[in-house]
């Protein structure tokens, strides 16, 4: 086959990720496609992780040239090639925060503002009070509680795709996600006012 007769990746937009993913192992112009796919599903993940734009751009370059890098011992497991952009952005961020020494903060308020207000069944109530509750209860959350919420509500991936980031089995994240919901549920019963400090690690559920 000639150059000419190699098919055009972005001729096909549309295409699956798999088909992308093996022309983008010959072709970089593939993995374009894959880069505009992705990119600001995977651009938000990382700012919702650090709270930080320039950071995310940052890490957002590093997540894509891995990728590119690796692509050729990219290897499909059943879940969405996104998956495992995600599992490499996860990786940098964990990096990142330990590098600095940083406590992960989820930039929360926009957070609720976004998707997780209107969705979530803890999270019904319109009123700024009682979002501001909410936020409040998921900050007294462990980070990877925080980090599954942020997955479920924010990106929409399914219970394997978060549990291959987070390098659990699904029937972990389905447990840990059913215990989340409790604790939030248990927060938000509390009177106004509880959520003043985050939850010893032997206070948690």
């Amino acid at each position: 086959m000639t150059a000419s007769d190699q098919p055009d990746p972005s001729a096909q937009p549309e295409a699956d990720d798999a088909v992308l993913v093996e022309m983008a192992r010959r072709d970089r112009a593939a993995f374009g496609v894959l880069y505009e796919r992705y990119v600001k599903k995977v651009y938000n993940y990382i700012y919702y992780r650090t709270g930080s734009h320039e950071d995310a751009e940052d890490l957002t370059s590093r997540v894509f040239h891995r990728a590119l890098t690796h692509i050729q011992g990219y290897i499909d497991r059943g879940v969405p090639f996104q998956a495992w952009l995600y599992r490499i952005a996860h990786n940098l961020v964990a990096n990142w925060h330990r590098d600095r020494s940083r406590h992960k903060v989820i930039p929360l308020d926009e957070f609720v503002a976004t998707r997780l207000r209107s969705e979530a069944p803890e999270a019904a109530a319109e009123s700024q009070n009682e979002q501001q509750r909410l936020v409040e209860a998921i900050r007294t959350l462990p980070e990877d509680r925080q980090q599954l919420l942020l997955l479920k509500f924010v990106d929409r991936l399914s219970n394997q795709e978060i549990g291959e980031i987070m390098n659990r089995s699904e029937g972990a994240i389905k447990s840990l996600y059913h215990r989340t919901l409790l604790a939030l549920r248990e927060a938000l019963s509390e009177p106004s006012g509880t959520f003043d400090r985050p939850a010893k690690p032997d206070e948690r559920p």
